[in-house]
């Protein structure tokens, strides 16, 4: 008996794959559990349809994700955090920040699909190399730089002003 795949079965096939099983499988099995339907002509043109619309779909998804990934590869981002003197950020900078901040530049990205390369946030000012994922296998690389917004607190200010006046 042909039968379709609705979803990928272990040792069987893929969502979407026209198999040949014996009757007893696919009556009693797979098709009261809901992964499979039996591949009449017009399932089977059923089938070739969306899988052409889907290639289609597909295939615009993937222009546009190059579009945006073309925008942003190689792109420096400037993140303003509030920082010590030290270069510790007071808290950290994340996801939503690098997001934000390339939003700033006209690109929309989901703040999920951002990495940071080797941690999960920024916690010290510097340079660092992040990427977004736009599509499966389309992706762009980035760098985010980490600076102050040139504001200290009064507690770090003080020993600095209090340093001249002691030589």
């Amino acid at each position: 008996m042909e039968i379709i795949l609705k979803q990928d079965v272990a040792n069987l096939g893929h969502k979407d794959d026209i198999v040949k099983v014996r009757n007893g499988y696919a009556v009693n099995y797979l098709i009261p559990q809901g992964m499979a339907v039996l591949a009449t002509e017009s399932a089977k043109k059923v089938l070739a349809e969306n899988i052409r619309q889907r290639a289609h779909k597909e295939a615009k998804l993937r222009e546009e994700a190059s579009a945006l990934a073309a925008k942003i590869n190689g792109l420096t981002v400037k993140v303003v955090a509030k920082m010590s003197s030290k270069g510790k950020i007071f808290g950290s900078v994340g996801n939503i920040q690098i997001a934000e901040a390339v939003a700033a530049l006209g690109v929309e990205i989901d703040r999920r699909n951002v990495t940071i390369a080797g941690m999960d946030n920024i916690k010290e000012a510097g340079v660092y190399d992040a990427s977004v994922k736009f599509y499966k296998d389309i992706k762009a690389d980035f760098k985010v730089e980490v600076v102050g917004d040139g504001t200290e607190t009064a507690e770090e200010s003080a020993p600095a002003a209090e340093a001249p006046a002691a030589e």
